[in-house]
């Protein structure tokens, strides 16, 4: 399985860290970061749809996508282009990236930072907070229950927002019942890494008014953009689409296709 295999390494390449940083240290660095911004006002729903556009070098399904001498700069371009958050993608092994690109992307924009990350450990939520993140992705299918929760619990003490992600129905009951007010849904299923280009048409409805509809994956064209906005996304996340064409031209297009009216229709559950 795809995903056990990068949240394993994930961990290890913590557990790694953790050797020279122990979590002590790591602490000291986060509760020294000055407070984490309000995303849920940064991302809230509005009249146009907003984008966490995303500094990614590779991924298991495409391989090498951009090299990203300097993740900073780019971030630059997406906070230009009109991004409302960036994403950092920090895993080592199949993404090639790191902390210190999301350290120098913290230090470099004035738009909330995301670790994107395959996280399953508080240590990796402090390095986190202590690197300048704003959000952390914690994805359901590759969580326990009682760690999602303790996780998702961690994230707010440390004053940063969650960004829950879900590949299905029976995910994102676990978010609704977990109370997450930012929930994402990823067309790629990350155990298979197969794409369902309609999953976020089947189940944004499902998600209350009061939460922010973030739809990731399957974007490379504008229409992409048109089409989650269409079926009620709040936000769309994306990579691949910016890190392989000029940022700048490639977002104000996205934007600019998802400049329309979104359909929202209010569910039965509601994040306590």
């Amino acid at each position: 399985m795809i995903l056990a295999d990068l949240t394993a390494g994930a961990v290890e390449d913590a557990e790694r860290r953790a050797l020279a940083r122990p979590l002590a240290e790591v602490e000291r660095a986060a509760g020294a970061q000055p407070p984490a911004q309000d995303v849920l006002a940064v991302l809230a729903p509005s009249d146009r749809v907003k984008i966490i556009a995303e500094v990614k070098r590779a991924s298991p399904s495409r391989g090498r996508l951009a090299e990203i001498p300097d993740p900073a700069l780019q971030a630059a371009l997406y906070e230009q282009g009109g991004a409302s958050a960036i994403s950092v993608l920090t895993e080592e092994r199949r993404f090639s990236g790191s902390l210190a690109d999301l350290e120098a992307v913290a230090n470099r924009v004035s738009v909330p930072v995301l670790r994107k990350d395959f996280i399953a450990t508080p240590y990796q939520v402090f390095e986190a907070r202590a690197a300048g993140a704003d959000l952390v992705l914690l994805i359901v299918a590759g969580l326990s229950r009682s760690m999602l929760g303790e996780l998702y619990a961690l994230v707010h003490d440390l004053g940063m927002t969650p960004l829950v992600e879900t590949h299905s129905a029976d995910e994102l009951e676990v978010a609704l019942d977990l109370g997450a007010d930012l929930i994402g849904i990823n067309a790629r299923n990350l155990k298979t890494f197969e794409l369902d280009r309609d999953l976020f048409s089947r189940l944004s409805e499902r998600i209350p008014d009061s939460a922010i509809r973030v739809a990731e994956s399957a974007v490379l064209a504008p229409d992409d953009v048109r089409r989650y906005r269409e079926a009620g996304a709040d936000v769309v996340l994306i990579g691949e689409a910016l890190v392989t064409g000029d940022p700048v031209a490639t977002l104000q297009g996205f934007l600019a296709a998802g400049d329309i009216p979104v359909r929202r229709a209010s569910s039965e559950h509601a994040p306590r």
